[in-house]
């Protein structure tokens, strides 16, 4: 049996090898906390491709994403289910902390609590827009158009709220942490804006401050936190979005 460390900072996380099974296990000052065992090891699925075939498919898909603007009209137009599940199957594919896949995702199509969400987060953005937002953010977000009116919540056929799990619960009630939550559930949410856009679709990302709301609207448990509403749906027709450019590659990237 062999142990192999990950971290050593008071708190650490290893393996123990079993054969061709690993026991995950936390331990705190030395006492085990938890443990998670880990299925056999399987053959990665993995298809080598030619240089040529690489660079299409690399200059393709980033020409495609080059298209994905955030839009804040939508038509009503409702969303094939299976499109919203494949969307969603594929942000679950994201990796994270020890693989605790620290998410949840409610797709909301209810007209009923479609409106609920809206009326709760114009509330949060009406006290943003007055009292809470530094003139400095007012002015950032001027040339995009927003106020604290927000129909799309409404209009659009389906709003998407991420919730990160901070802890997960297992069958029998107990509790095991989750790490590196806020980078896991971003990254899945990242996959899931490309998903959707790769399908067809249009979104907005929401963030109203706070959203507490979200978890009293939608009855999600108290170890679950928002962490962002995913507005999507097709564009309206005659849909304007703003006249902004992106960074180019030297200035978001260095190549050493």
């Amino acid at each position: 049996m062999t142990w192999m460390p990950w971290l050593d900072y008071g708190y650490s996380i290893g393996l123990y090898q079993l054969g061709l099974r690993y026991v995950i296990i936390e331990l705190s000052h030395g006492k085990a906390s938890h443990m998670a065992i880990s299925e056999s090891f399987v053959p990665l699925d993995f298809a080598p491709q030619s240089e040529d075939a690489m660079i299409a498919s690399a200059r393709t898909f980033y020409e495609q994403m080059s298209k994905r603007r955030s839009v804040r009209n939508f038509s009503d137009k409702l969303i094939p289910q299976s499109v919203l599940e494949h969307a969603v199957l594929a942000a679950g594919t994201a990796p994270s902390g020890a693989n605790m896949q620290p998410w949840h995702f409610v797709v909301v199509q209810d007209a009923v609590v479609k409106s609920k969400i809206r009326a709760a987060a114009e509330i949060e953005e009406h006290e943003l827009y007055a009292n809470r937002a530094s003139d400095e953010w007012l002015q950032a977000i001027a040339p995009l158009g927003t106020d604290a009116q927000k129909p799309f919540l409404e209009t659009a056929p389906a709003l998407i709220a991420i919730f990160l799990k901070k802890v997960s619960i297992d069958h029998d009630g107990q509790k095991h942490k989750n790490y590196y939550t806020s980078e896991s559930v971003g990254i899945a949410t990242g996959m899931l804006i490309t998903a959707l856009h790769q399908a067809g679709l249009a979104t907005l990302t929401h963030t109203p401050s706070p959203m507490k709301f979200l978890t009293e609207i939608l009855e999600r448990p108290s170890h679950e936190r928002p962490f962002l509403l995913l507005v999507t749906g097709y564009p309206a027709d005659g849909t304007k979005v703003p006249d902004i450019g992106r960074f180019s590659l030297d200035q978001i990237a260095s190549f050493i």
